[in-house]
């Protein structure tokens, strides 16, 4: 039998590949939208055979009515405080309303839990959901995938195209940093949701890779020889972080504030995945680090 399985925040770039994947796995896959979604995603959606469900996330009757007979709700949903901790909590009420057994929040990111709390706010938001859906009689299962692989083409510190160089703070030139792109993501939390039940953290990685090993595999992909360079300390980075956020109360209401940013990189030089849960679905194909540099490096002149 199929399972049912709803997505929501189905209208995201994440949450459309995870509705992808789950279509093409054969699960019969409920997109929720808001009502006032953009109507080319929902056509969009539609096409790649997922049903398309608009509600009001202020109304649990909605949501509880979308989850009837749904398997699993899988939360791909990004914001602040008021979409992490409400929304994504009024969707678990009316899952657990609907009899949903099982629920995936959106913990699409490095492990916070070895983090101190104030380090990243938006993790923060994170572990305060994972505090209220810890205290319900659901089965959650978190998937921490690290960063997504797409930061590595976006000229950050950690590899910057432009001036040719990669970073690291601290003594972590060898510190290996976690990778997963968004189609292994999207491939691995649909085959999760299809399980009847799972663990309730799962660690995964498309792959690992330190500043040194980055350095070498682009020389021998372009021929060019990024310079390798140390920022500061790292409780110099984080002193930095905190003054700037300071300085910038604005980014409090922006998803990614450039202060925030910077919280991710700092998570990233401070936590890691000890094991890695891959193997939990061996029929995956996971890019390598030189798949991926390649996929984007080639044309670096």
């Amino acid at each position: 039998m199929k399972k049912n399985i709803l997505v929501a925040g189905a209208t995201g770039h994440l949450g459309s590949m995870i509705c992808k994947a789950l279509t093409g796995q054969g699960a019969n896959v409920i997109a929720l939208v808001r009502k006032e979604s953009d109507a080319g995603k929902i056509e969009s959606l539609a096409k790649a055979g997922a049903t398309v469900v608009g509600v009001d996330f202020n109304k649990n009757v909605e949501i509880a009515k979308a989850c009837e007979g749904i398997d699993c709700v899988v939360s791909a949903l990004a914001g602040l405080a008021e979409v992490i901790i409400d929304t994504q909590s009024a969707l678990l009420d009316g899952a657990i309303s609907a009899g949903v057994k099982r629920f995936i929040p959106s913990d699409f990111c490095t492990d916070y839990q070895p983090l101190t709390p104030g380090e990243n706010r938006n993790f923060d938001l994170r572990r305060t959901f994972k505090g209220y859906i810890d205290e319900k009689d659901i089965q959650a299962t978190s998937i921490f995938n690290g960063a997504f692989a797409d930061i590595l083409k976006y000229n950050t510190p950690i590899l910057n195209l432009k001036n040719r160089s990669i970073a690291y703070w601290g003594d972590k030139a060898d510190w290996k940093l976690d990778f997963t792109t968004m189609e292994n993501t999207a491939a691995f939390t649909a085959a999760v949701a299809l399980e009847d039940e799972s663990p309730r953290d799962l660690h995964i990685a498309s792959f690992q890779i330190s500043p040194n090993m980055m350095k070498e595999s682009i020389k021998v992909i372009t021929e060019q020889d990024f310079n390798l360079q140390k920022l500061s300390d790292l409780d110099e980075f984080s002193a930095n972080i905190k003054k700037q956020r300071l300085e910038n109360p604005s980014g409090e209401q922006e998803l990614y504030a450039k202060w925030q940013q910077a919280q991710y990189i700092y998570s990233m030089f401070t936590t890691q995945h000890p094991l890695l849960d891959n193997h939990h679905h061996n029929e995956i194909v996971w890019t390598s680090a030189d798949e991926y540099l390649r996929s984007f490096l080639k044309q670096v002149e």
